[in-house]
């Protein structure tokens, strides 16, 4: 009768440990094959205000996306501390892809080091949809005629020349800080409650310059009430009924390992979400991307398309972390070391 009983407890502790072993490749072809989301509407929560680049690119982008999925991809806009408050929001939801991310990842990365929030981009799975560069950007009637007599001057004189931006924290302050780090000098800072009062600044000469995105300013340089002195690329820009923008890396050769450097707009969500939701939301991107509507989006904002997904997006935040970030903790700006978070100090 022992015996039995043993035999029986053995066979037991057996299907046990089999169980135990091939429990992952059961789960994941389980969840693969009970995955049907999206089942119902899906929610993209955006940061920042109605009308800013994040919010336009983000609803471009969720109009199509919302096609390929067949369920409405509905914008909510939760603002606050340059973003981290909804980004906040979407890791504390269910991660289950029925709540995304439509985030600027120039502030995104800089959330860890300005103490928002301790997860970095490594803790999402990100996808890129366009690139809107710092531009800068002075009156038409302005004494600066080319970016390296601004320059001279910011160098020449510390802490005189203006600079209009959207804000502390936003894509405006940390390209200057960038700048600043890069280039060593030094500048008087005025920051607006958003990018349009800070390019108004501009053109009233309240600022000495703006140096805010492509996009927010497109329409002032289309009428020649701004002129763009350099663009914050790695080749001129070019935007249909405006002159080719100098690029900075062309004319300062020492810029070429911080460029492209602008607001990349696009989505996310926690890295953790179900990978066929994963999946299903790349091939919704993906098609998204080519589609003729957001082609033409970004010819009418001033954009380019990048459509990164996978290792090439995570490739490009991880550079874009490390030349925000060291940039922010160096220049005082951002309280917390990216050492915390081993964030690579950026390669000159």
């Amino acid at each position: 009768m022992k015996n039995k009983k043993g035999i029986v407890w053995g066979i037991v502790i057996a299907l046990v440990v089999v169980l135990a072993l091939a429990w992952p490749k059961i789960f994941d072809k389980f969840q693969a094959e009970e995955s049907n989301w999206p089942e119902k509407d899906i929610t993209m929560v955006v940061p920042f205000n109605p009308g800013g680049g994040t919010d336009l690119t983000t609803r471009a982008l969720a109009d199509e996306m919302s096609k390929t999925l067949g369920k409405n991809i509905s914008v909510v806009n939760t603002p606050g501390a340059s973003g981290s408050v909804g980004t906040l929001s979407v890791q504390n939801a269910k991660h289950d892809g029925y709540t995304m991310l439509g985030n600027g990842f120039m502030a995104f990365v800089s959330y860890p080091v300005m103490g928002y929030t301790e997860q970095t981009h490594r803790d999402w799975n990100i996808w890129i949809a366009t690139l809107s560069p710092n531009v800068i950007a002075v009156k038409e009637d302005s004494k600066y005629k080319d970016v390296n007599s601004l320059i001279k001057d910011l160098k020449d004189k510390p802490g005189s020349v203006s600079v209009g931006t959207a804000g502390i924290g936003t894509g405006g302050h940390i390209a200057s800080e960038v700048l600043k780090s890069s280039l060593g000098f030094d500048y008087k800072h005025v920051p607006y409650q958003g990018g349009n009062p800070a390019i108004l600044a501009a053109l009233s000469g309240e600022v000495d310059f703006v140096p805010q995105l492509s996009m927010e300013m497109v329409d002032m340089l289309r009428g020649k009430k701004l002129k763009g002195l350099a663009a914050l690329t790695d080749k001129p820009l070019k935007i249909d009924g405006v002159d080719p923008i100098p690029s900075i890396a062309e004319t300062n050769p020492e810029l070429k390992s911080i460029v492209p450097l602008g607001e990349t707009f696009g989505i996310a969500v926690p890295k953790d979400t179900p990978k066929e939701v994963v999946k299903k939301i790349d091939e919704a991107f993906k098609k998204a991307i080519q589609s003729e509507a957001l082609k033409k989006f970004a010819k009418e904002k001033g954009v380019e398309v990048l459509g990164y997904s996978g290792d090439e997006a995570q490739k490009f935040v991880d550079k874009l972390a490390s030349t925000v970030d060291w940039a922010l903790y160096d220049g005082g700006v951002a309280k917390v070391s990216p050492e915390k978070f081993e964030i690579a100090k950026p390669k000159k």
